[in-house]
């Protein structure tokens, strides 16, 4: 009699458990037909967003859960979840980790700015996505669909404001509460207390929705924060370009400088202003470089006219050493600004033109002279002051060399090696023991101790062979990267 009851009891509880469950599945399909309301709003957005909240919830119902496949399917899409902590104050935690030897603020600000980066671009593909897919075409009706989007996806639940106005253009304003969210709930439910606003992927995901809806670059200021204290999340949503118009409007008791406000792929954005200004630098550079060379060639132009009315052959003679040394300046000048680095010279391109333009333009490529160019220090650089100095040491040397020639055979030679300290520029001319104490050469030699001086550098006389040799020693300029 025992048995039989029990057996009757048991057959009772399968019975029970059978009519819950279909219980459950009929209040699910009561419920299917019933559109939750996720979003609140004006009254002048209400119709726009019962619509939304169809399209939405319509997207949804579609849900698979495929453990032994390593899958979560919604609509046919893939998606992905991960515990809200991790990407809230557990993130910063590690940041700051990371970057312990800079300041805290400091690191929580790198933070901040990779999670409205990813924040973003996941805004503004998952808006491109869901449009295509419900078809939708006005503005303000892929507008509405975020704020839905977003409380299905688990972020929070959206409170637009009065003060709201969506409009296609620069005036574009959003302000809103996040209910319920995720990084700030992360926060509080740890027991935990931040002395900033922490919604910072709530920042970055809904401008970028907002900007994929309306074609305008937004972004999003989090006024004030559950997580530190404030009775709402409060956020602000506007151009970069007007948003600290709106700050002003909106202070909540701070200075807008005390708002961080978050710039799309901030680093992108100084590199392209950078490129900007270093273009716009590099413009007016090439403009002083011309017309510097413009003076010089006129200056030229002038001392060559001059030479007409002068009958003095010394005069003569030391006009045209003027006008030599101006066009050297003008070579120099010319390489320099040639050089994609303007800050630093190659040496072994610098010396081997330099060095055959003046043999050029003293005339000496007409003579049966043999020009020898050794350069044993290929990734040298110098600076355009010193290189300038050098130039022009080097025009006084081949200058006074084609001055004196004894001889219209033999060899020309230019060598540049180098230690760890100085490059070694050595010059050996045609002339045989070259008198440099002479009167006549007084004017030059001051010159060549000046240039020395200004390059930190120093000139030894010597033989070799019997033909003067000049040993130009230059200390080495610190590394600077191109």
């Amino acid at each position: 009699m025992e048995n039989q009851d029990n057996a009757q009891i048991h057959l009772l509880k399968e019975e029970i458990q059978r009519l819950q469950l279909e219980n459950e599945r009929l209040r699910e399909k009561v419920s299917a037909g019933k559109v939750r309301k996720t979003v609140q709003v004006p009254d002048v957005f209400e119709a726009i967003f019962e619509t939304a909240e169809k399209n939405v919830s319509a997207y949804f119902e579609s849900i698979s859960i495929e453990p032994e496949q390593g899958e979560i399917i919604i609509n046919n899409e893939r998606y992905v979840l991960f515990k809200s902590s991790s990407l809230s104050y557990e993130f910063f935690d590690i940041i700051k980790e990371l970057y312990s030897n800079r300041p805290e603020d400091e690191a929580i600000r790198i933070g901040n700015n990779f999670l409205f980066d990813i924040a973003h671009v996941l805004g503004k593909k998952d808006a491109l996505s869901f449009h295509e897919r419900m078809k939708l075409v006005d503005p303000v009706e892929k507008l509405a669909a975020g704020p839905v989007h977003f409380a299905y996806t688990g972020w929070a639940n959206v409170e637009l404001l009065p003060e709201c106005n969506p409009s296609p253009d620069e005036n574009y304003f959003l302000k809103f509460y996040h209910h319920n969210s995720f990084e700030a709930q992360s926060w509080k439910k740890a027991g935990r207390k931040s002395d900033i606003p922490v919604c910072t992927m709530s920042c970055g995901y809904s401008s970028g929705w907002c900007e994929e809806s309306f074609g305008l670059p937004l972004t999003t200021v989090e006024l004030e924060c559950e997580a530190a204290g404030a009775e709402h999340c409060t956020f602000i949503m506007a151009s970069p370009e007007k948003i600290k118009e709106y700050l002003t409007a909106n202070q909540k008791g701070k200075t807008t400088e005390q708002f961080d406000v978050p710039v799309f792929f901030e680093k992108k954005y100084a590199e392209d202003r950078l490129r900007a200004s270093l273009e716009q630098k590099e413009t007016l550079l090439q403009e002083v470089h011309h017309r510097v060379k413009n003076n010089l060639q006129i200056v030229s132009s002038l001392l060559n006219l001059q030479l007409d009315s002068i009958s003095d052959k010394s005069i003569k003679k030391e006009i045209r050493s003027g006008i030599m040394r101006i066009n050297t300046m003008a070579r120099i000048q010319e390489m320099i600004y040639s050089d994609v680095n303007l800050s630093m010279l190659q040496v072994d391109y610098f010396f081997r033109h330099l060095f055959l333009s003046l043999v050029q333009a003293h005339n000496i490529e007409f003579l049966p002279i043999a020009i020898e160019i050794s350069i044993e220090a290929y990734e040298a650089q110098l600076s355009p002051d010193v290189a300038i100095s050098i130039g022009l040491i080097l025009n006084e040397i081949i200058g006074n060399s084609f001055e004196k020639l004894e001889q219209t055979k033999g060899t020309f030679k230019l060598t540049l090696t180098e230690d760890e300290e100085f490059y070694q520029l050595s010059v050996v001319g045609l002339v045989k023991n070259n008198n440099w104490d002479s009167p006549e050469n007084a004017f030059a030699l001051s010159l060549i101790d000046l240039l020395c001086q200004q390059a930190d550098s120093k000139l030894t006389i010597g033989n070799d062979d019997g033909y003067s040799s000049y040993l130009i020693t230059t200390k080495k300029t610190p590394d600077k990267k191109s």
